[in-house]
Order: C-alpha cells, then structure tokens, then sequence
C-alpha cells in the first residue's frame, strides 16, 4: 500500500532539507578552495561560520529524514526490491551519521585551527598551517565517504521505485542519476579535492536532486489517501 498522507510528509522534508541545505551553502566564505593560504585566510574572517555549519547540517538531516520517510512510505513489504530500500535507508543513515563527523571537522575543528594559523607569531606560522592542512585532507576524506554513501542510498531507493509500479519508474531512475552524481563527487573529492570538477559534480546532483524532488512533490499531492499500488 502506498501511504499518500507519508508520501506527503517525505516531500515537504526533502523541499525544505534542500532548501535550508542550499541557502546555508550559499552563506559559505568562498574562495579558491584548493589554495590553502588564500581560502583559509577567508574561513579565518568569517564571523558566521559555525551558523553556516550548523545550517548545512540542519539541511542535510531533514533531507535524510525526508528519505528515510520515503522509505516508509512506499511499504515495499517483502522481496528484493524490498530488500533493496531496507539497504538503501540504512546508507542514508550511515550517511547522516558521516555527515555530523564532517561538520566537526569542517565546523569547528579547521576553524579552529585556520584562527590559530592567522593569529600565530610568526615563527610558528608554518607549524600551524601545516596542521590546518592536515585537518582540511581529513574534511576531503570524510566529505568523500559521505558523498559515496549519500550516492549509494539515492541510487538504491531510486532503484526500488524503478523496479515497482509504486511510482513512477523514471522518477526513480531520475534518483539513482542522482546518487551517482554523487558517487562522482566522492572520488572527486578523494583524489583531487574542491576542484573544479567537483565543482561541476556538485551543481549536476543538485540539479537533479532538485528536479526529482519537485516532481516528488507533484506526484503526493496527487496520490490518495492510501492505495494499492499495481505489481509489475
């Protein structure tokens, strides 16, 4: 049975994660993030850092919430594409769960570390910035996994409703074309950082996370209540 009232519910947290996601993206210091002395030098002034960070994190939950929603809602019951949403949802969770680790690191452990590089004697400048660097190669590493296992729950929900007559099956193919955006991203992010080519991945999940989501939106509001949904 497919719960519309649920379907609803996971709609309206995938708009406003998104949303909230987004705008507190777009508050982040900005910058040549690869050259470390110009981009810290930047993360070093912000006043609203932390805000930012939390706002992010903010967004990213209430996404995974939505997804996780959506998980319910379709009530695959038993069988492979079941089994399949089941390990789809555990990812997103996992990916959750990596995403607070990414905000520790990014939110408050560089900043701390860039302040301290900005604001040291001289002679331990390069001490300093060699640390700020380190804990940046970690934020790559732990925004790389994240991103592999945010793909990961995307390209498996997304299978599940393209295997089953619950939704449409090009809105699922839709979501997995998503996730691998985002599996993009993570080897991106692995092997060369905030390059421009994850620069690119990035815009390419958002647009189609955004393009997936609105039709989401079209097609709660017109589900019912409840219904049975075809089998295939």
């Amino acid at each position: 049975m497919i719960n519309g009232k649920t379907l609803r519910l996971s709609a309206v947290l995938l708009v406003v994660g998104f949303i909230l996601y987004v705008l507190a993206g777009l508050l982040h210091p900005g910058g040549p993030a690869n050259n470390h002395r110009a981009v810290f030098a930047e993360y070093a002034g912000s006043a609203g850092w932390t805000a930012v960070h939390l706002g992010q994190f903010t967004g990213m939950a209430v996404v995974i919430a939505g997804l996780l929603v959506f998980y319910f809602a379709l009530d695959l019951g038993a069988g492979g594409a079941a089994w399949v949403a089941r390990l789809g949802a555990v990812f997103a969770a996992v990916a959750l769960g990596l995403y607070g680790i990414l905000q520790a690191v990014d939110g408050v452990a560089l900043k701390q570390a860039v302040d301290a590089w900005v604001g040291a004697p001289e002679a331990e400048k390069a001490a300093r910035f060699a640390s700020a660097e380190s804990i940046r190669w970690l934020e790559w590493g732990a925004r790389s996994y994240q991103s592999f296992m945010f793909g990961l729950a995307l390209i498996l929900l997304g299978s599940a409703v393209a295997v089953t007559a619950r939704l449409p099956g090009a809105l699922g193919y839709l979501m997995a074309l998503s996730g691998l955006a985002y599996i993009v991203q993570g080897w991106v992010l692995g092997s060369e950082g905030f390059s421009a080519t994850n620069t690119f991945a990035i815009l390419a999940g958002y647009i189609l996370i955004l393009a997936w989501i609105i039709w989401l939106v079209v097609v709660a509001w017109r589900t019912k209540e409840s219904f049975r949904a075809p089998t295939r």
